[in-house]
């Protein structure tokens, strides 16, 4: 027994492991691997992300159930806000046996490490390189464990559509991930019908004399809405400049990124004249769900953080502490998972970076690591749950579920309205209530919190002011050829209908909107309504006015007013006046009606001489007699004059019958006869819009309207039928002619000209019934808000 005892232990110290399963602590791997990490330890995000990351590692080389005893060695070098030194660092990292690298913190340092990284094999896992272009296409080694800005973004343009603005100023730094967040933001805009009016870059090392500068021609812009999307280094600098030019007053707003919360949350609190300059301002921050790891870490700070101080103050916890420490424990399982599949940590030499060896440099000894592809197929492979919650990547190797703080700054902190998910859009619900449930993104599911906003008004700012530079409003009306009472062009004069609604209007406002009209058509053939918003649309005009209908393709091009003339799509047609004479009194019934009528009156006089003539003497006597006796019996029931008693029950119960016919009868006629005599009487063969789609005549349509296109593609007209005409005399003219003499049998037009045709016309008329419904109204970009607000406030006096 001793002896089997003895084989069994010489067994287990020979292998380095037990059988049967029995667990131990002695490793598959190395004794210790090799990480690098590269940021600006004095920066925003870099003093609590170094904090953060030693804090990981000291977890993770503590924890016996992860790497089984192979410890993380960590190497930090500090970039000192320089992407210079930020690469010389990385560089240093590849001549190591470094298997990954955490950062660059900058996305314009990790532009460029990532293209060494794709060389050397060797993961780049960034917590705070946020940039949407570095792409895993082009940069396979670059892992962004942080949310991506085009999420941000989209969450920025989701709040400037909720609020209803229409254009944005963006303030930015003039770098890689400046220029490429305004871009993305420019996009996700646009997807809305919003834009960004004007782009003010500053750039990376702005002076106070650059800000101000650029902060004055910004204030010239009648745009107020501002996105700042610069450093948390300078960014308050750019507020306090906005305080001091009045920026930071009622009717402006300002919508911060995340390097606002980011400062809020690191160095609280602030001094007070930094607070002051903030009130009001809308900042975004990367949501975290709560969990039982968060709040152990949370407790863990303070302690972690004794000895640093900022100003007097500990150094706060912000995001991008969490992130960092969830990127340790995201690179640590997959260097678990690594060795379990056999991976070894072994370099090679490149063969063409082999052939630099000449020089100073020492580039010969950058190599590339053997299991960097393993490597990375295990990091975005992880699924654990983090700090900031549940940690995976998407296909794109995003994190899942994207989700933001909307964060209104006010006193000496701030308050939390809202929250922004990729999957719900705006809410007040916390994004993971919400993941569960189908997505649901209508209007009237969007919904934030009252919001204080600067010059410490809760009225929500209109975002716009008129501009000091003196721009006019482009205003295009179209040059009309026919029914010019509604527009008419004459030289630089230009009047109407429509002119006179639109002046009205502006009047009732409490400001004066400066603009001039643009005329657009060549003045011989009526300019198209769909071509004139194309024009808004194209940026060529500011908006138009006229006698422009509201349809839906040209809702989809640009915004309408509310419409101030009701109308819609009308048949008018030639028709013939019946004229009342000597045959006048055979007009109120037809043919058949006259025949039915006749032959009633036969019938009932047979069926009573029938019942009656056996016992009624009235009813007897030659033949000829009794042929006579029915038809004035018949006849005579007409004017309740027949002299003939009936005596039989049946016979009775038949005249009363139709004596109740003959008096419903007798009332039709008189009516309709006293009708025809009295009333002008019009008839056309054309009974409205399904006679015209049964048939093959031509029909006439106004050059330039929207009518062609509806019956064409609406009713199916076929186009070889419809004729198009630019004036009043050409529409009179092919009517009177008709199909058989070249002209139209009717004409299909909006019921506003045609109400104004007929006026002078009485030759024709509408026949049939209206066959859609629209109006008329003046159009814009979104854009430009307060021309379009100009006949929202005052649709009272615009709608007719």
């Amino acid at each position: 027994m001793v002896r089997v005892w003895l084989l069994v232990v010489l067994i287990l110290f020979y292998n380095g492991f037990p059988l049967n399963g029995v667990s131990t602590n002695v490793s598959n791997g190395p004794e210790s691997v090799s990480i690098g990490a590269i940021f600006a330890f004095k920066s925003v995000i870099g003093k609590v992300s170094k904090i953060a990351i030693e804090a990981a590692v000291e977890d993770i080389n503590s924890n016996s159930e992860i790497l089984r005893g192979t410890k993380l060695k960590l190497e930090m070098k500090d970039s000192n806000y320089s992407g210079f030194l930020a690469i010389v660092e990385a560089l240093r990292f590849m001549e190591k046996d470094i298997v990954a690298i955490i950062g660059p913190q900058s996305s314009v340092t990790a532009h460029v490490i990532s293209h060494l990284a794709n060389v050397l094999q060797v993961p780049l896992l960034s917590f705070s390189s946020t940039d949407p272009t570095l792409s895993p296409v082009q940069f396979p080694f670059f892992v962004r464990t942080a949310q991506n800005d085009l999420y941000q973004m989209t969450a920025i343009a989701e709040l400037v559509d909720f609020y209803e603005w229409r254009e944005v100023i963006a303030v930015y730094e003039d770098d890689d991930h400046g220029r490429n967040g305004i871009a993305a933001l420019g996009d996700k805009l646009a997807e809305r019908r919003c834009k960004i009016s004007y782009k003010a870059a500053l750039s990376p090392d702005a002076s106070r004399a650059e800000i101000t500068n650029l902060l004055v021609k910004v204030a010239l812009f009648e745009t107020k809405i501002l996105v700042l999307h610069v450093p948390g280094s300078w960014g308050l600098t750019v507020f306090s400049v906005a305080q001091y030019l009045g920026m930071m007053d009622t009717g402006y707003v300002w919508i911060a990124t995340n390097w606002l919360s980011t400062v809020l949350d690191t160095n609280s609190p602030l001094a007070q004249e930094a607070t002051d300059d903030i009130q009001g301002v809308i900042t975004l921050k990367m949501y975290t769900p709560e969990s039982e790891l968060k709040k152990k870490f949370i407790s863990r700070w303070s302690n972690l953080t004794s000895g640093n101080e900022i100003n007097g103050h500990p150094i706060g916890l912000n995001a991008y502490a969490l992130y960092a420490y969830d990127t340790v424990w995201l690179l640590a399982r997959a260097l678990d998972a690594f060795f379990k599949q056999g991976g070894n940590i072994s370099f090679s030499n490149h063969s063409q970076v082999s052939k630099l060896q000449k020089g100073n440099l020492h580039l010969d000894a950058l190599s590339i690591f053997d299991g960097g592809n393993l490597l990375l197929d295990n990091i975005l492979q992880v699924s654990m749950n983090g700090l900031t919650g549940q940690v995976r990547f998407t296909l794109d190797r995003d994190l899942i579920h994207p989700a933001f703080e909307v964060i209104n700054v006010i006193g000496n902190g701030y308050r939390k309205i809202g929250y922004w998910s990729n999957h719900s859009g705006l809410s007040i619900l916390p994004p993971e209530t919400l993941w569960s449930k189908p997505s649901n993104r209508s209007s009237i599911n969007q919904k934030l919190y009252g919001m204080i906003w600067p010059g410490q008004t809760p009225e929500k700012p209109r975002g716009w002011i008129f501009p000091n530079s003196g721009r006019h409003l482009t205003i295009g009306v179209p040059n009309r050829v026919s029914y010019r009472e509604f527009v008419s062009v004459n030289g630089q004069a230009v009047t109407g209908y429509c002119i006179d609604v639109f002046t009205a209007a502006l009047s009732l406002l409490p400001y004066a909107v400066p603009y001039k009209l643009k005329p657009y058509g060549d003045g011989r053939t009526n300019p198209s309504g769909t071509e004139l918003v194309a024009l808004i649309t194209a940026g060529e005009l500011d908006a138009a006015i006229g006698d422009i209908a509201i349809i839906t393709n040209r809702t989809k091009l640009a915004d309408f007013t509310l419409p101030y003339i009701e109308s819609g799509l009308v048949v008018v047609a030639p028709v013939r006046n019946t004229d009342s004479g000597a045959w006048a009194f055979l007009r109120p019934f037809t043919r058949s009606m006259w025949a039915v009528t006749a032959v009633s009156f036969l019938v009932v006089g047979t069926v009573v001489w029938i019942l009656e003539h056996r016992l009624n003497d009235d009813f007897r006597g030659p033949p000829r007699r009794q042929a006579v006796t029915i038809l004035w019996f018949s006849f005579s029931t007409w004017f309740f004059s027949h002299k003939e008693n009936t005596v039989s029950g049946l016979g009775r119960l038949v005249l009363v019958i139709w004596l109740f016919v003959v008096l419903i009868i007798n009332s039709s006629y008189t009516a309709s006869l006293t009708s025809i005599l009295t009333v002008q009487q019009l008839s056309s063969p054309i009974k409205g819009i399904e006679t015209l789609q049964s048939s093959k005549d031509p029909i006439g349509y106004q050059q330039g309207s929207y009518t062609l296109n509806y019956l064409i593609n609406e009713l199916r007209i076929d186009e070889s039928r419809l004729k198009p005409f630019n004036s009043p005399g050409e529409f009179a003219k092919a009517l009177k002619d008709g199909p058989h003499k070249g002209g139209v049998v009717a004409m299909v037009d909006d019921r506003a000209y045609i109400e104004l045709f007929l006026s002078t016309r009485c030759e024709f008329s509408i026949v049939g019934e209206q066959f859609t419904k629209n109006g008329w109204g003046f159009v814009s970009t979104p854009s430009s808000a307060y021309f379009l607000s100009a006949f929202t406030a005052h649709a009272d006096i615009v709608v007719c």
